[in-house]
């Protein structure tokens, strides 16, 4: 065989991993390269603490000495003791439109899980399912979304020929802001009668106590998403990474959270989509010294206009109350205010009902398409 595949073992590996996706969209023009700094901290064991409580291997793909693919093989304790004891977990997968190639990133990647106990493979994920995860299938055409991967069109052909199957899909809209700022009248007024209900009160995050808010945000993630698909608890050191790289994002309207007689029951997270700004550092804050890619970001963002709904969470109990719909008006008017004029209501899992009502009764257009996979580790 002409592919060999070996685990990322020096710095030039690691290189060599980071910036092969760097090769493979040079030629797209909506793809939006991430910061090769941020990347290089999220596979740092010493700067992300997920290495602390996951097992990680990265594996490069090479062909005659070309790198022609990677692969991240992951075995997360937290998530087999919620979603059951033998599923190991893939993600970080790039390749070049070769069949042997990718069957053997899989092969070996299977094959360390096996070796870990885990009868079946599950993702592609990042690691978890709070970072970028899926196929893209469908909707090539639309922009790159912060925390939404954007792949070549023959991947999934990829991980079907692979022996790979559809374990869920997960699906995006594009919400267009009225302008008004308001929300479709029937929607408008569903959510005003919950506003009104008494002991609810629904706010912003407070810029004078972020990390209480913020610390309120995690609480209530790990709450509402205990019985969500392929979801982890977070605790804090993982929190607090993620939190680092978000609070440049964060915006005080676009955290609301909702209490009842005081005591926080859901919220809502919504993030300025950062890739309209870093589309344009390419990749790099810094060449050769200079701040090129700060510059040109910095000037971007004064451009963003669309906000993405990333996260959203109600405790089971209060969950008949219609809170999600108070939540989302609110976030919209905020959004209205600071100037954007889209939402990215992404993703949403596809059985997920409620969730996708939502979308549509706003206006929403579903355009993409990502899709989770699966297949015995036995396919070796």
């Amino acid at each position: 065989m002409s592919v060999t595949v070996t685990p990322v073992g020096t710095d030039t590996d690691l290189t060599a991993f980071i910036r092969l996706p760097y090769d493979l969209y040079r030629d797209d023009p909506l793809w939006v390269a991430p910061l090769e700094r941020e990347r290089r901290s999220f596979l740092d064991p010493a700067r992300n603490p997920y290495h602390r409580v996951a097992g990680v291997r990265l594996f490069l793909a090479r062909r005659h000495d070309t790198v022609v693919g990677r692969i991240a093989a992951i075995v997360d304790p937290r998530y087999n003791e919620r979603h059951g004891p033998d599923r190991g977990l893939i993600g970080l997968f790039e390749c070049v439109d070769d069949h042997e190639a990718a069957a053997a990133l899989f092969d070996t990647a299977d094959g360390w899980l096996a070796a870990q106990g885990m009868k079946r493979t599950l993702g592609p994920l990042g690691f978890t399912t709070n970072d970028e995860c899926g196929v893209q299938i469908s909707g090539f055409d639309q922009p790159h979304i912060v925390m939404i991967p954007r792949n070549r069109p023959y991947y999934p052909q990829l991980f079907s020929a692979c022996g790979f199957e559809k374990a869920k899909d997960l699906v995006s809209y594009a919400i267009p802001i009225p302008d008004d700022g308001e929300p479709p009248a029937e929607y408008r007024e569903a959510a005003e009668r919950v506003l009104a209900t008494p002991g609810l009160t629904v706010r912003s995050l407070d810029p004078q106590r972020t990390e209480a808010d913020m610390e309120t945000v995690r609480k209530l993630y790990n709450e509402t998403f205990t019985h969500s698909y392929g979801s982890v608890p977070v605790d804090e050191a993982q929190f607090g990474y993620m939190m680092k790289k978000l609070k440049p994002l964060l915006r005080p309207g676009l955290l609301q959270i909702a209490e009842m007689h005081g005591e926080p029951v859901a919220f809502l997270l919504c993030l300025p989509d950062a890739h309209q700004a870093l589309h344009a550092a390419r990749g790099r804050l810094t060449t050769m010294g200079l701040p090129v890619g700060l510059i040109r970001a910095a000037r971007a963002v004064r451009r963003i206009d669309r906000v993405r709904f990333a996260a959203m969470g109600v405790a089971r109990e209060h969950r008949s109350r219609g809170l999600a719909a108070a939540l989302v008006t609110e976030a919209q008017r905020a959004a209205f205010r600071l100037g954007y004029t889209e939402i990215s209501y992404s993703w949403v899992l596809e059985d997920n009902h409620a969730s996708r009502r939502h979308g549509e009764a706003l206006g929403g257009v579903h355009t993409q398409t990502h899709r989770l996979y699966e297949r015995a580790t036995s396919a070796l």
